[in-house]
């Protein structure tokens, strides 16, 4: 049977080979997995294409991606001539192999949600096409890594599936939405223009129609979601990058805001440990504190980081941002003392 196998000639392996579509290639690759007929002119019929198109396909299988593709005149058709597994569709290191299973690891917060299963697919498929001689298995890693991440978000991944959905298709969406300072649920009209993550929480950036401006919605505040059948167009100048550059975190301001805030050893550490923000500069004391210098188009998010480290940090400037931090030093005092 051997001595009837005729390799693909050398003339053949020589010329230039342009990658085909990966989705015919992986239908020839299971056709010859299981050993059905499989020549240029069967095939090209079965998938409405050329027979020169079907044998640059194998040529391509056979040089660029290893696979063990001949011709057998005695079946007049491609074979496999030796078994194969999986189409090597990925071919990646252990490396990168090790910071795909970390991430998966990352997304843990959606178990049980609508993206579980398809994150789980998605991370098999890429597994699946790995090089053979990579010997790594995810029961290895799997009690190598782990996150903690405190508050979890409770927003519904339902909702986020639909307005990723809306924000793709560029469709106008319509909500009920409760301002953190609101007394009730207002309806908005929005053109949905970007979903961003921050600090493990999802929002939305788009045009409120009735406020005639782009708004930042939280999405745990939202319910009642419809989805409309006008399109729009996403504007030109548009940019979420450009819109956050200032913001400690989600919600950016039209000020422009000089912050500096002095830390003590035990904090400096710390600090000096993450960068916080795009702005940030930071300068070391010889008595081991350091001053953290920003520039922030808000004051509400950062207000709220300032307070978390206690008294091992101290506002500088701006004068506005320092009396608001004792404001709320001296509420806290008579919440706990009483005063």
């Amino acid at each position: 049977m051997l001595k009837k196998i005729k390799k693909i000639s050398s003339a053949r392996r020589a010329a230039p080979v342009s990658r085909p579509p990966l989705a015919r290639m992986m239908r020839l690759h299971e056709k010859l997995a299981r050993g059905e007929p499989c020549n240029c002119r069967r095939v090209s019929g079965e998938m409405e294409v050329s027979g020169k198109t079907i044998q640059r396909d194998m040529d391509f299988m056979r040089d660029q991606l290893g696979l063990p593709v001949a011709y057998d005149s005695a079946k007049r058709s491609f074979v496999y001539t030796s078994p194969v597994t999986h189409f090597p569709t990925v071919q990646v290191t252990e490396g990168e192999l090790v910071a795909l299973f970390v991430a998966q690891k990352a997304l843990v917060q959606y178990r049980g949600t609508p993206f579980e299963k398809a994150l789980g697919t998605a991370f098999q498929k890429l597994t699946d096409g790995l090089q053979e001689e990579v010997s790594f298995t995810l029961a290895e890693a799997e009690p190598c890594f782990s996150f903690h991440s405190p508050g979890t978000p409770l927003a519904d991944l339902s909702l986020l599936e639909q307005l990723g959905g809306a924000v793709m298709k560029r469709m106008e969406i319509s909500f009920e939405y409760h301002k953190l300072q609101g007394e009730k649920f207002e309806l908005r009209h929005v053109r949905p223009y970007h979903l961003a993550c921050s600090d493990n929480q999802w929002y939305l950036l788009g045009h409120d129609m009735g406020r005639e401006s782009v708004r930042t919605f939280a999405l745990p505040r939202m319910r009642c979601l419809s989805v409309g059948v006008t399109g729009f167009s996403k504007p030109r100048d548009f940019s979420p990058a450009k819109m956050l550059e200032k913001s400690f975190g989600i919600f950016s301001g039209d000020k422009s805001h000089e912050i500096r805030i002095t830390f003590d050893a035990f904090a400096a550490r710390l600090v000096a440990e993450k960068k916080w923000h795009s702005s940030q500069k930071i300068v070391f004391k010889k008595n081991g504190g350091c001053e953290l210098r920003l520039t922030l188009g808000s004051l509400h998010e950062i207000e709220r980081w300032i307070l978390g480290w206690g008294y091992h940090a101290e506002v500088l400037s701006p004068a506005v941002l320092r009396e608001n931090i004792c404001g709320t030093i001296r509420a806290m005092r008579k919440v706990y003392d009483g005063v």
